[in-house]
């Protein structure tokens, strides 16, 4: 019989999501900044290399991997499990996304505040990050709904455990014997409610990060 709670996948989807693209946004953007500002040299450009690669990975050829990775680490069946495999998972495409834009803002910005004492830190915070916000809104857009949409790696990854994604509340909502299609279109009418509103309340920045970035490409 179906046994799911719409709280718990709700709670879990809506905490995984903004855990992820909140870690994804902070790591690499920071990142992004050294590889765009180093990228002249061999190091950075190979690991930018390397790093871009894993976009053109699948995700079910390192899910084994992945797997056997977590469970040593104890981490298997748990929410932080699967929280750390999406930031792995999806920063190639965050840096992808970032180093492109930041390639577009003059090193001169950098050069001017060094010469008023500012580190490199203090240059990221204070100059860089304020002007990528058409780019940190096209990959929060994106990186939410792949995070609040994904369904097969909560499924193996959380497994059995007691939290489940509201994904995996559609497929419990099937039982094995009887199937109650009223319970399970309510679920995903549930799932779909806040994809929906969340884009309509980010499309005004993931548009202007589209054109921003035709403008200055």
């Amino acid at each position: 019989s179906p046994s799911f709670n719409v709280w718990i996948g709700y709670g879990t989807s809506v905490v995984l999501s903004s855990l992820t693209v909140g870690l994804v946004v902070l790591t690499s953007t920071m990142m992004s900044f050294v590889l765009c500002r180093k990228g002249h040299l061999k190091l950075f450009k190979y690991a930018y290399l390397l790093l871009i690669a894993g976009l053109m990975i699948p995700a079910q050829v390192i899910l084994l991997p992945i797997v056997q990775v977590l469970r040593r680490m104890h981490l298997m069946f748990t929410v932080q499990g699967l929280l750390l495999m999406n930031v792995g998972w999806y920063m190639p495409f965050a840096a992808f996304v970032f180093v492109g834009y930041m390639r577009t803002i003059s090193p001169q910005l950098d050069e001017s505040a060094r010469i008023d004492g500012a580190n490199d830190v203090r240059i990221f915070f204070r100059i860089i990050f304020p002007l990528i916000g058409p780019a940190v809104a096209s990959v929060v857009i994106f990186v939410s709904l792949w995070t609040w949409n994904d369904f097969v790696n909560p499924l193996i990854i959380l497994g059995s455990s007691d939290y489940y994604t509201i994904t995996i509340g559609v497929y419990k909502a099937i039982g094995m014997y009887v199937q109650k299609w009223e319970d399970v279109f309510a679920v995903v009418f549930l799932a779909i409610v806040p994809v929906i509103v969340f884009f309509l309340f980010m499309q005004r920045q993931f548009i202007s990060g589209l054109t921003s970035g035709a403008l200055k490409g």
